[in-house]
């Protein structure tokens, strides 16, 4: 068993934080701190169960592996996981790995909803567009611009969405969804998640944010630049797409919708770079028995939802290598608090010791014999 964990964090700025972000401070029930919540409780949960059952004189049926290793939160393709498994696969090769980065509890208003078993998350993939015209004096402006032709194109492929594509986590978590989160969408999240999936239901929950970007591949626009002086017509412009697929879609085709949303051969579209292809990795009734039984001996009668991250972490790195990896974070965090990079980060006191006492279960579960 590899049981994998982040020491990086990603920057903040103290003019920004109510405390300082890189002292941990204690404040009415909260652990403030940059990386408090990603992942540094993960990190010491980790740690502090290996001292308690090396205390205990646990022997594990199987081999228990703890990788806590740097650059996640900058890509994580020279150091970490993809650095251990191209240079030394020996020391971290496992039938699994467990990542305490994500999923974990769901609250809302200190109420129990749901426990997230975390089996898959998008793939990350960032393309270029690129347009270019001959420029000149800005006082003689004429009908061929790089800027407008591009500005052009990105609002074409603004208004374009890409195909319903769902996997057995997205339908298994619509359809429990549906009955956890009971609501207008309800209906159409059972749809959904029949085969074929309603494809009207489906363009009625895309307009919530959270569940179009279960419900397709998405790509959006995040950096732009063009043009090289004040008073001269631009010779160049350029944009930044980012884009996150869904398990089994593939770079090539997401390109090529590009390419057809744009609809200008003018505009060039090159991909930076190859994306890790991060397969599912299916929610088998053995990992959900054993997740089961671990949640309900502490939180009885929780229900388990399998879900797909719409980030990425390390487990990318591990899945592409042929290692099926689970996202089982102990945290309970409230749904409608999303601190994780953002100003205040904190985890709850009580949530956090929680978290402790569920990863020494955790372990002990998935290291015993079948």
């Amino acid at each position: 068993m590899l049981f994998l964990g982040h020491l990086d964090v990603v920057e903040a700025k103290a003019e920004d934080w109510s405390v300082d972000p890189f002292k941990l401070t204690e404040k009415d029930g909260w652990f403030y701190g940059r990386g408090s919540i990603d992942m540094k409780d993960g990190d010491a949960a980790l740690v502090e169960t290996l001292i308690r059952l090396r205390r205990e004189g646990f022997v594990p049926r199987r081999d228990v592996i703890v990788a806590l290793t740097a650059d996640e939160e900058a890509g994580g393709d020279a150091n970490g996981p993809a650095f251990l498994l191209k240079e030394h696969r020996d020391l971290i090769d496992a039938g699994m790995a467990i990542n305490l980065d994500d999923a974990g509890g769901a609250s809302k208003n200190g109420e129990r909803l749901y426990f997230r078993l975390g089996t898959s998350e998008k793939i990350y993939a960032t393309f270029t567009l690129e347009t270019t015209s001959p420029g000149g004096h800005g006082s003689l402006p004429g009908p061929d611009n790089a800027i407008y032709r591009l500005a052009g194109g990105l609002g074409r492929l603004e208004t374009y969405k890409f195909p319903v594509m769902l996997t057995s986590t997205t339908r298994a978590s619509f359809e429990k969804l549906a009955d956890l989160e009971p609501g207008p969408e309800s209906p159409d999240m059972r749809a959904v998640a029949r085969i074929p999936p309603d494809l009207a239901a489906a363009e009625r929950l895309s307009q919530v944010v959270r569940f179009n970007a279960q419900l397709r591949t998405t790509c959006v626009v995040t950096l732009i630049s063009g043009g090289h002086a004040e008073n001269a017509l631009p010779q160049r412009a350029k944009a930044t797409i980012q884009c996150r697929l869904i398990p089994g879609d593939a770079a090539e085709h997401v390109q090529t919708a590009l390419i057809s949303a744009l609809n200008d051969s003018m505009i060039r579209v090159t991909m930076d770079a190859p994306p890790v292809v991060s397969p599912e990795s299916p929610p088998t009734p053995q990992i959900v028995a054993r997740v089961t039984r671990v949640v309900h001996s502490m939180w009885p009668a929780v229900p388990i939802v399998p879900t797909m991250a719409t980030g990425f972490s390390d487990d990318r790195q591990t899945r592409s290598a042929g290692i099926v990896s689970y996202d089982l974070s102990g945290v309970w965090r409230d749904v409608e608090e999303n601190r994780a990079h953002g100003r205040d980060e904190r985890v709850g006191v009580r949530e956090f010791d929680e978290s402790v006492e569920y990863t020494y279960r955790l372990i002990k579960e998935l290291s015993r014999a079948e």
